[in-house]
């Protein structure tokens, strides 16, 4: 972090970002506009927009500027994960639902990584994507469950690589409205519904596209695999109720949620998805409960499992 630094602007004709950008190159271009923005930049001492032209000769002052290295979740406290698996390569986590696994920007706290790097620090750096802080894969914020953290870049390595090679298994719950008698396995590609202001994933072959919509996502499409089978029933009022044991063998951004409604298993409260509303739930009932995966240090088989979720506490068949 760059704090209280003044220069004068020896080139002329060039805008207030990019004499920054070359003032302090280990600044990204982004937290410069996002520095202008907010005043921490002033120009013979008042504040200057980004795209001020400078003739040359002005004292630039710098009230603070984040550097790259200052691009992690902000350390929060008052977030206390639960922490399930500890050892010296590796952490897993139960996340409740409601909760973001990662930040969306380095000023956001509250979420479950914010809390892990306020307790394990080494996190921090770790992996190929800052504000993961080590995180192997995101679950939905309305999905509770297992999250795997690598605390070394050589575990997160060699966890990349399973998760790339498909050969970690995560297993899922998911309490779906109706009644499921037999299992399945699903196939869908998937994509991104275009136009909307939040995330929703379509099947391209059944979405309601244009033919240019079609065209312009076909390379996008994820092929998503989903299998499942029935664990147990329960009634809800006039209401039944199938508790699924889920396994994917890919991953894709809402794979479950989607491919479950496409097959008209609809998640309970997952609205989004077209399931009913539940007057006084918060979030929809699907848990991440498991994963199994070689051991990045060891090499021996390991499987981590969570608690079930309230929900899930029904008479298993």
């Amino acid at each position: 972090m760059i704090e209280h630094e003044t220069f004068i602007a020896e080139t002329g004709g060039i805008r207030l970002d990019a004499a920054l950008l070359m003032r302090f190159p280990s600044v990204p271009r982004s937290f410069v506009r996002e520095a202008c923005d907010a005043g921490e930049v002033r120009v013979n001492g008042r504040p200057a927009p980004k795209g001020m032209k400078l003739k040359g000769g002005e004292t630039v002052e710098v009230a603070r500027l984040d550097e790259a290295d200052d691009n992690h979740p902000a350390p929060d406290r008052t977030v206390r994960p639960a922490c399930i698996f500890e050892d010296g390569a590796l952490l897993a986590f139960d996340k409740p639902a409601g909760m973001p696994v990662q930040p969306l920007t380095r000023h956001e706290t509250g979420t479950l990584m914010n809390g892990v790097v306020a307790r394990w620090p080494e996190c921090v750096g770790v992996g190929d994507s800052p504000l993961m802080a080590g995180a192997l894969h995101r679950i939905d914020a309305d999905t509770s469950g297992l999250v795997l953290v690598a605390r070394t870049a050589a575990a997160f390595g060699d966890l990349r690589a399973q998760f790339a090679a498909q050969t970690v298994k995560k297993t899922y719950l998911a309490l779906v409205e109706g009644a499921v008698a037999v299992g399945g396995t699903l196939e869908n590609d998937l994509v991104h519904m275009p136009g909307l202001g939040y995330c929703k994933m379509v099947e391209i072959s059944r979405a309601r596209l244009s033919g240019a919509e079609r065209e312009a996502l076909a390379a996008k499409a994820l092929h998503a695999v989903t299998s499942y089978r029935p664990m147990g029933f329960a009634r809800a009022g006039n209401e039944e109720r199938t508790l699924l044991e889920v396994t994917i063998y890919t991953g894709v951004t809402h794979q479950i949620r989607a491919q479950l409604a496409l097959a008209g298993l609809h998640i309970v409260n997952d609205r989004l998805y077209g399931a009913f509303a539940v007057e006084g739930q918060t979030g929809h009932c699907l848990h991440a409960w498991a994963a199994s995966f070689r051991h990045p240090v060891s090499g021996a088989s390991c499987e981590i499992r969570t608690r079930l979720p309230d929900w899930a506490n029904i008479p298993t068949s």
